[in-house]
C-alpha cells in the first residue's frame, strides 16, 4: 500500500528513540529477571517471547493464532445505499487448524446478525431405490457477539480431518461501528460510500473498499489477520447500470427480476482476507491483453476513458520486467487497476484489482510532466511481495512494503536508467533521515502501540534502501537468486524476516545474521564522520572515521563499502569495512589526492560528513559517475556564484544529460546579477525554450522572472503555448504578475482551462484584483479540484479573502467551515482550517476553528493541529 503520494510533482513524495527497559514475569513457577540484569540483546531475546509483555514502545505483537482455518468464502451481498448498508450473507468453508475446535470466531465489526446456521449433508436409503442419497440439512447455531468478535458455537468438537460450513446472514453498517477499543483506527470503515444520496454535484457514486490492515471485517465476517490465506467467490448484486470489480475473474453476470445484475467474482487461489476488495461504479474499462493471455483492464471514471492507456499504459512491461526480475511469473489469473474517488490512502495492492486514488487519472498533456509509474509499479511489486508472500503479522511489514518500495528504484533503473533511479532513491534517503529526526524504531517490530504505525518512512523508505545495501554487499546475481527463492518457498504463505534471511545465508553460504540484525532488528541508522589526512613523508592517506550516532540507543555498525581515491586523474578503488566506533584507513598515494569518494557506491543509508575544499567539490562534479556524488558536488557549490570556477561549473551543468543536474544549475541562477548575466541569462533562457524536459524548462522561467523586469515577457508569452501544463503555469505566473496590457484576456484565455495548475495562476492574478465579482469564480473552480490541488488553490483563495471585503469574507466562512470539517483529504481540511484563521477578525470564527480542531478524528491531522496551536 503507499499511504498518500499527494503531489507526484514534488521532489519528495514522535519522539527520539531511546533504549527502554522492561519489567516482565516469564512465570509463576520461575524468578522475575529484572530488565536491569540483561543486556539489550538478552532482553530482544527474552522480552520477545513472552505474551503479554508491555514496554515504551507498546505490548508485544504475536502473529494471530489460528484455531479454524478459512478455506472459502461465499459472499453474497447488495446494498442500501441510503442508510450505507451492507446487505449481506456469507458462506464460510472451513477446518480447525489443528487442535479439535468447538466454537468457530470470526471478527465482524458494526454487524447485526440476523442468522447462523451450520450446513451439513444427511446420509440416508431411500425407500423406494434402496439408493444411498445425500440430503442437505441446516441446523441454527447458537453464538455470541460483542459487535467486533463473532463466536459461533458448532453442533460438537470437529478435528483438523473435517470440514465445515457455517452461514452467517448479516446486515454490516460501515459507519456505526464500536470506537472504544485501543486499536480502532477512526478511519477504518471497511467499505466506503461515496456520494451515496447522489447530492454532491458532479461527483460520482461509488462503494469502494479498503481492508488493510484489518477493515474488511467491517464488511464481511472472517478471521481478518495477515497469515490466514482464503479463496473465495463473491456474488455482487447492483443496479444494472453500474460497473463492478473485484479479485480474480469475473465467471459471469446475471440480470435480476427486479432489473438489478448480480456480478460474480472468483478468486481461485488463496491470499490473505485483508487483500479482498470489490468496487461498484459508473466506470469506463479499458482492456488489453499481454502475449502470455495475462488481462490487464484499467477502470476510470468515463472522462478519461481516452487516456487509461496514457495512465496504466506501461503496465505490461513492468509485468513482464517484474517476472523476469524475481524469476517468477505473474502468479495470479488477470491484473485489474481502478481509480476511486476520496480513496484513504494513495493506492492498495488487492489481489489482481490495485485501487488508486483519483489523482493518478490525468489527461495524456498532463502526463508530459511526469506519471504515476512509481505508485503504479509499487502495487504492482505488491502481488509478489505481499500477496503471494504475506508478512505474518503487522510488525512485519517490511517484507511487504521494503520490497514494494524497492521495487520503485528497480523499475526506475531498468526503465529510465542509473541516474533516475539514484534520484528516486536520494529522495528516499531524505524521506527517512526526515523521519528519524523524531523518530527511531526497529524496522522489524514486535512491541509498538497501533498496528497503523507500521506505516511509515521506516517500512518504506529505510526497507528500500536496506534493500539496496543488501543488493550491494551480495551481488546481482545472489540478491536476485535468493529473493527468487524466499517467493517460491512461502508461496501462498506468510513469512517473517527470518525466512528472508535464511534464503540469503542458503545462496550466499555466509552467516547473515550481523546485517539482518543491525538494519532490520535494531533502530537508527549510522552517521559517519570522515577526516581526511595526507603524510606527504610517508606516502600514506589517512582516513579516520567516526561513527557519531549513539551507539547505545543503536548498535556499532559492520560497514563494507567501497572507497575511491583518485591521484593524478587517475582513480583507484578500495574495499573496506567500518566495524569500530573509531577506525583508521591508510591508503598508499604517491601524492596529495585529488579527490576521496568514501562510500563510492552511494549506497549506505545514513549522513556522512566529509570535509572537501573548493577544488575538490569541482573534482568531484566533474568526475563522478555516481549521480548522489555528482549532485552533492553541485549543491555544495551553491551561493558561490561569485567564484568564477563555481560560476562556469553551473553554467557548464545547464547542459548536463541528465534534468535533475540541469535544473539545480538552472535555479542557482535566480536573482543573479553579476559578472557575466548577459551569458548566463542567455543559458538561461536557452533551457526555457529547447529543454526537452518540462521540469526544467519551467525551473529556468522562474529563474527568468527572478529577474525582476520585463525582458523575458517574450518567452514567457511564448511558453503560455508550451506542450506542458506545467510550464504554461509557472509562464503564466511570470507573465500575468506584471500585469501586461492584455493581462485581462490572457487570464479569461485560460481561466477555464481543464488544469488545477493553469487554473491556480489565474487565481493568482485574480487575487491581486480582489473583485467581488470573482468570488463565484473562485468556488466553483475549487469544487472539482482534485485534493492536492485544492489544497493549493485554497492558498490563492485565502490571499483574495485576505483583500476583499468584509462581506466576501463572511460568504466564505460556511464553505471553509465545511472543507475543514467534512472533506476527505486532511490536507485540504487543513487548508481550510488555515485560511479560516486569516479571518479571525470576523465574530464567530475563532470559536469555528477552536471546534473544529477539537472534532477532528484523523491522527496526523490531531499532531498538525497540535504542532501549529492557534495558527
Amino acid at each position: 500500500m503507499i499511504v498518500e503520494r499527494t503531489n507526484r510533482m514534488s521532489e519528495t513524495m514522535c519522539t527520539w528513540f531511546k533504549p527502554f527497559s522492561f519489567i516482565f514475569m516469564l512465570s509463576l513457577m520461575a524468578p522475575a529477571i529484572q530488565a536491569a540484569d540483561l543486556t539489550m540483546a538478552q532482553r530482544d531475546t527474552v522480552v520477545r517471547r513472552v505474551p503479554g509483555a508491555v514496554s515504551k514502545a507498546g505490548p508485544y505483537r504475536p502473529s494471530r493464532t489460528l484455531k479454524n482455518d478459512i478455506l472459502h468464502t461465499r459472499l453474497d451481498v447488495g446494498f442500501d445505499w441510503l442508510r450505507q448498508h451492507v446487505l449481506g450473507s456469507a458462506l464460510i468453508t472451513f477446518k480447525p487448524y489443528f487442535f479439535p475446535q468447538s466454537t468457530l470466531e470470526l471478527d465482524a465489526k458494526g454487524f447485526d446478525i440476523q442468522s447462523v446456521v451450520q450446513i451439513d449433508t444427511l446420509r440416508r436409503i431411500d425407500s423406494l431405490s434402496q439408493q444411498s442419497v445425500m440430503e442437505p440439512i441446516q441446523d441454527q447455531l447458537e453464538y455470541t457477539y460483542d459487535r467486533r468478535k463473532l463466536t459461533i458455537h458448532l453442533k460438537r468438537k470437529y478435528t483438523r480431518k473435517d470440514t465445515l460450513y457455517v452461514l452467517i446472514n448479516y446486515t454490516a453498517k460501515p459507519n456505526e461501528q464500536p470506537r472504544d477499543e485501543p486499536d480502532d483506527h477512526p478511519t477504518d470503515k471497511g467499505l466506503y460510500f461515496i456520494n451515496a444520496d447522489g447530492l454532491e454535484e458532479g461527483k460520482p457514486r461509488q462503494i469502494w473498499t479498503q481492508g488493510e490492515t484489518e477493515a474488511n471485517s467491517a464488511w464481511f465476517p472472517t478471521v481478518d489477520a495477515p497469515n490466514e490465506k482464503m479463496t473465495h467467490d463473491f456474488y455482487i448484486r447492483v443496479d444494472s447500470t453500474y460497473k463492478t470489480l473485484s479479485n480474480g475473474l469475473l465467471v459471469n453476470s446475471t440480470i435480476n427480476d427486479d432489473g438489478t445484475r448480480t456480478d460474480h467474482w472468483k478468486q481461485s487461489l488463496p491470499h490473505a482476507p485483508y487483500l479482498a476488495m470489490l468496487a461498484v461504479g459508473d466506470f469506463a474499462v479499458v482492456k488489453e491483453t499481454m502475449p502470455t493471455g495475462l488481462e490487464l483492464s484499467y477502470y476510470v471514471e468515463p472522462q478519461y476513458a481516452k487516456d487509461a492507456k496514457a495512465i496504466f499504459g506501461r503496465t505490461p512491461e513492468m509485468i513482464a520486467f517484474f517476472s523476469n526480475t524475481f524469476g517468477i511469473e505473474f502468479p495470479w489469473e488477470k491484473y485489474a487497476q481502478i481509480a476511486v474517488r476520496d480513496f484513504t490512502a494513495g493506492a492498495m495492492e488487492n489481489t489482481t484489482a490495485t485501487v488508486h486514488e483519483e489523482g493518478v487519472q490525468a489527461d495524456t498533456r498532463s502526463l508530459v510532466d511526469g506519471n504515476s509509474d512509481n505508485v503504479i509499479a509499487h502495487e504492482l511489486a505488491h502481488h509478489w511481495f505481499g500477496d503471494l508472500v504475506t508478512s505474518e503479522e503487522w510488525g512485519q511489514l517490511p517484507l511487504n512494503e521494503s520490497f514494494a518500495n524497492y521495487s520503485e528504484y528497480l523499475w526506475n533503473e531498468y526503465h529510465k536508467g542509473n541516474d533516475e533511479a539514484d534520484w528516486l532513491n536520494l529522495q528516499e534517503v531524505r524521506q527517512y533521515l526526515a523521519e528519524a529526526d523524531q523518530k527511531q524504531v526497529p524496522l522489524i517490530r514486535y512491541f509498538y502501540k497501533h498496528r497503523e504505525d507500521m506505516f511509515d518512512s521506516h517500512s518504506y523508505a529505510k526497507g528500500g534502501r536496506v534493500l539496496h545495501m543488501l543488493r550491494r554487499y551480495v551481488g546481482d546475481d545472489a540478491f536476485f537468486l535468493a529473493i527468487r527463492r524466499y517467493l517460491r518457498n512461502n508461496r501462498f504463505g506468510s513469512a517473517e524476516i527470518n525466512d528472508l534471511r535464511r534464503e540469503f545465508e542458503a545462496v550466499t553460504g555466509e552467516d547473515l545474521n550481523w546485517f539482518f540484525d543491525q538494519w532490520f532488528m535494531r533502530p537508527g541508522h549510522p552517521v559517519i564522520k570522515v577526516e581526511q589526512e595526507y603524510a606527504g613523508s610517508t606516502g600514506k592517506l589517512r582516513l579516520k572515521v567516526s561513527q557519531m550516532q549513539d551507539t547505545l540507543a543503536t548498535t556499532v555498525y559492520r560497514l563494507p563499502l567501497k572507497v575511491d581515491v583518485w591521484v593524478n586523474g587517475q582513480k583507484n578503488q578500495y574495499d573496506v569495512e567500518i566495524n569500530k566506533a573509531r577506525q583508521t584507513l591508510e591508503f598508499p598515494v604517491s601524492k596529495r589526492p585529488d579527490l576521496v569518494v568514501f562510500d563510492s557506491e552511494a549506497q549506505l543509508l545514513g549522513p556522512v560528513e566529509h570535509e572537501k575544499n573548493r577544488p575538490e567539490w569541482v573534482f568531484q562534479f566533474y568526475n563522478s559517475d555516481k549521480f548522489a556524488h555528482k549532485y552533492e558536488a553541485l549543491t555544495r557549490l551553491e551561493g558561490k556564484m561569485i567564484d568564477s570556477t563555481a560560476r562556469h561549473l553551473m553554467m557548464r551543468a545547464m547542459s548536463d544529460p541528465f534534468w535533475k543536474i540541469r535544473q539545480v544549475a538552472v535555479a542557482n541562477f535566480a536573482e543573479y546579477d553579476g559578472a557575466e548575466f548577459v551569458e548566463a541569462e542567455r543559458l538561461v533562457q536557452s533551457r526555457a525554450r529547447i529543454d526537452p524536459n518540462s521540469q526544467v524548462r519551467a525551473e529556468a522561467i522562474l529563474t527568468l522572472a527572478s529577474f525582476g523586469d520585463n525582458a523575458n515577457d517574450p518567452i514567457f508569452r511564448e511558453a503560455l503555448n508550451d506542450t506542458s501544463y506545467l510550464v504554461v503555469s509557472v509562464a503564466l505566473d511570470a507573465y500575468l504578475i506584471g500585469k501586461p496590457g492584455d493581462a485581462e484576456e490572457i487570464a479569461a484565455r485560460f481561466a477555464n482551462s481543464p488544469n488545477d495548475a493553469i487554473v491556480t495562476a489565474v487565481a493568482n492574478y485574480y487575487a491581486s484584483l480582489t473583485k467581488p465579482e470573482q468570488f463565484d469564480w473562485f468556488l466553483e473552480k475549487m469544487k472539482d479540484m482534485k485534493p492536492a490541488d485544492k489544497y493549493n488553490f485554497l492558498q490563492v483563495f485565502g490571499k483574495y479573502l485576505i483583500k476583499s471585503a468584509p462581506e466576501i469574507q463572511r460568504r466564505s466562512i460556511p464553505i471553509l467551515e465545511s472543507l475543514a470539517r467534512n472533506n476527505p483529504a486532511y490536507f485540504v481540511r487543513f487548508g481550510a482550517y488555515q485560511v479560516l484563521g486569516l479571518l479571525t477578525d470576523i465574530q464567530g470564527v475563532a470559536s469555528i476553528r477552536k471546534d473544529i480542531r477539537s472534532s477532528e478524528r484523523d491522527a496526523k491531522l490531531k499532531e498538525m493541529y497540535a504542532q501549529f496551536g492557534e495558527f
